[in-house]
């Protein structure tokens, strides 16, 4: 079967999903496209998949023209469901969302798909995220529109553990952008406390400068300097995806951790990312992690904004050489099987079974 996922700009979490779902489906003899709208900072990640960026109705009804597709599979922009069946496309047509960030912005986006859900599409598709789901069974209450919610695909064998000479210190690591939801002020707070206890304790943060709020950024920059951690800091940008895999084992592997702070997550991108490559996870508690991280188990959790609670649990990491191993190995462990290509092609297979009605 041929199958389009399509979203804005290959960037950030999408670009990686789109990328290790559509191996998923290759591997299993399906056929995987994306479709982005306008070019971004992941175009530089692209491989293996046929993969578009274009805005033109032209070329996008060439497109759907040329690989008749089974179906098409369209992150967030459910505004753009009348354009596609304005180009004709009449297949199935399966809106997913991987996460708005706050719950009131959700809330928000959700009422309003109502409209073109109902008029032009045939599903709805989300990760295993509790919070998504309350949603839609609120606002889609007795409508008929059926909803499918499974993890993300996440490929352990092309991103994972890379044996490299160690670091020396402890480097707690933030993945994301400088947007109030993302929460890096949080972020600062914990490693301002830490360097109390890991002096030469260092602070890597890694970003994606096109996606950030201008106030956010120049707020961050007056804070980093308040907090005096200046000196220790590092903000890495637009690094290709390939090369994450060789940070998270640097990070795992200097005795240090990533650190999520987020406020609302959709599905764990990054999370997984380091768990495949033995970083261990510090996160705050939102229910988008909760299919990642078991508590002490394949990571640490703490409640949001409670800074005192995230550096006991940030030592721990650091300090408990016995603690810290186990949550790698686990956490390696929990991410080949919960988020495996087998699991991801099976389930999305079933849906379309579904949505065919075989």
């Amino acid at each position: 079967m041929k199958f389009l996922f399509v979203f804005y700009v290959p960037t950030g979490g999408m670009d990686a999903v789109n990328r290790h779902r559509c191996r998923a489906l290759k591997q299993f003899g399906h056929e995987p496209h994306c479709l982005y709208l306008y070019p971004g900072s992941g175009q530089q990640n692209v491989t293996d998949i046929p993969t578009f960026v274009t805005n033109d109705d032209r070329d996008i009804k060439t497109i759907l023209t040329t690989y008749k597709y089974d179906a098409i599979v369209v992150t967030t922009m459910y505004e753009t469901f009348p354009r596609f069946r304005g180009l004709g496309y009449k297949g199935i047509l399966i809106w997913e969302i991987q996460g708005y960030g706050p719950i009131t912005m959700a809330r928000a986006e959700i009422i309003n798909s109502v409209p073109y859900v109902k008029k032009y599409c045939s599903a709805i598709l989300y990760p295993d995220t509790p919070h998504i789901g309350t949603l839609l069974n609120e606002i889609y209450m007795n409508m008929n529109v059926p909803f499918f919610s499974f993890n993300n695909a996440f490929d352990v064998s092309s991103f994972c553990y890379k044996p490299l000479p160690q670091w020396g210190v402890p480097i707690i690591a933030w993945v994301g952008r400088f947007e109030d939801n993302k929460n890096w002020r949080e972020l600062l707070l914990i490693a301002h406390q830490l360097m109390a206890y890991y002096p030469h304790l260092h602070l890597w943060m890694f970003e994606d400068p096109n996606l950030a709020v201008p106030q956010e950024r120049a707020e961050f920059d007056l804070l980093v300097q308040q907090l005096g951690l200046l000196h220790c800091l590092t903000i890495h940008s637009n690094i290709p995806h390939a090369l994450m895999q060789e940070y998270y084992s640097i990070i795992g592997d200097s005795g240090g951790f990533l650190c999520s702070t987020s406020k609302m997550e959709g599905a764990p991108h990054s999370v997984v990312e380091a768990m495949s490559c033995l970083c261990p996870v510090l996160t705050s508690d939102k229910d988008g992690v909760w299919s990642a991280i078991i508590p002490n188990q394949t990571g640490k959790m703490y409640p949001l904004g409670n800074i005192t609670a995230a550096v006991i649990e940030g030592q721990q990491l650091i300090s408990n050489p016995y603690a810290r191993e186990y949550i790698r190995t686990n956490a390696k462990i929990h991410v080949s099987m919960a988020f495996s290509l087998e699991r991801y092609a099976c389930h999305f297979m079933q849906m379309m079974n579904v949505l065919y009605g075989k």
